[in-house]
């Protein structure tokens, strides 16, 4: 497998020696203070993607021009970029969050993000206050890594200063068709190159929520009606009985352009749910209201942002949870 899913090869790649021509501290088991900076976890990397060779978006760019050029302009290609000394996570759509480097060994999530909805910073979602959450690079779990993974494509690499340096910004090409050199050397092909769209609907929501969150496993415990739990969307999709009774049809690509940018015409899915149940007739009054907005509803998480539940189905009053 490539692109986001693990396999047994290892998994990201950091750059093994500083500028000076030392291995970086981390790998010499240095302890500094209270701070004890170990290498990477072996866990860890196995949940990363594997250290392929990346040819790089423009690569891709010189065979797929139009494809390339549809993707650039979509939320993934920029869901991380420079902004000065700070790095932006988040497309716009909903919000941006800034992230800086504060030393060798930590980064600072910052305490006010900008919301698209009143085009104004406010409290970053799961802060207590304004000062911003600070990550230490090096922890087991190491969020800050997993952030920067999951939003830019390629191998994370480890610079000086405990810098990290991703290998392109932004969800492109190569972080769901994973390393493309070889495809690239060969001059295309079906077997030199992932495509998540040859997996069935389970493996595809599987693929993406190695970002936005895989479903729970049988039986664990999940806070359903938690209105911050569904900008995740693979768990809610996972508990459709449109996606458990389609037989592995209905995935995440059946509504959603894995290149372009994201829909926002409600009709464009309207369209996608007369494919399977055309002609329905409804037993209370709808007053033309389309299929989205009554079986997948937009949840307010907050004054500034709002999701749609991923779990179709047919509700009653606002709870998240549909009767069937």
């Amino acid at each position: 497998m490539h692109g986001r899913v693990p396999n047994d090869s290892g998994a990201i790649e950091l750059l093994e020696r500083d500028e000076a021509g030392e291995p970086p501290s981390y790998a010499r088991g240095s302890v500094e203070g209270t701070t004890l900076r170990l290498v990477i976890p072996a866990l860890l990397l196995l949940a990363l993607p594997a250290a392929g060779q990346y040819a790089g978006s423009q690569a891709c760019r010189d065979c797929h021009p139009a494809r390339f050029e549809e993707q650039s302009k979509s939320g993934h290609a920029r869901a991380l970029h420079k902004d000065g000394d700070r790095w932006a996570f988040g497309a716009g759509e909903q919000a941006v969050t800034y992230v800086t480097r504060v030393d060798d060994d930590s980064y600072l999530e910052h305490g006010l993000s900008f919301y698209a909805r009143t085009k104004a910073l406010a409290r970053t979602p799961g802060h207590a206050d304004d000062k911003g959450a600070r990550y230490l690079t090096f922890e087991p779990k190491s969020q800050i890594m997993r952030c920067f993974q999951c939003h830019s494509t390629g191998k994370l690499r480890l610079a000086a200063h405990g810098t990290l340096v991703p290998g392109e910004p932004g969800v492109l090409c190569e972080s769901c068709h994973g390393p493309a050199v070889a495809h690239v050397r060969a001059s295309g092909g079906r077997d030199n190159i992932f495509n998540p769209a040859r997996m069935g609907g389970v493996g595809i929501n599987q693929f993406c929520g190695n970002c936005h969150r895989q479903p729970p496993a049988p039986g664990a415990e999940t806070d359903w009606n938690n209105p911050w739990n569904v900008r995740h969307q693979p768990p809610y999709f996972a508990q459709s009985r449109c996606f458990l009774r389609s037989q592995g049809k209905l995935s995440c690509l059946t509504c959603h352009s894995p290149h372009a940018a994201l829909e926002h015409n409600a009709a464009a899915y309207d369209q996608r749910c007369a494919e399977c149940h055309p002609g329905v007739k409804h037993q209370t009054r709808t007053a033309g209201a389309n299929c989205v907005s009554c079986h997948m509803p937009a949840v307010e998480v907050s004054a500034v942002l709002r999701f749609t539940n991923h779990r179709i189905g047919i509700y009653q009053s606002k709870s998240m949870v549909p009767v069937r």
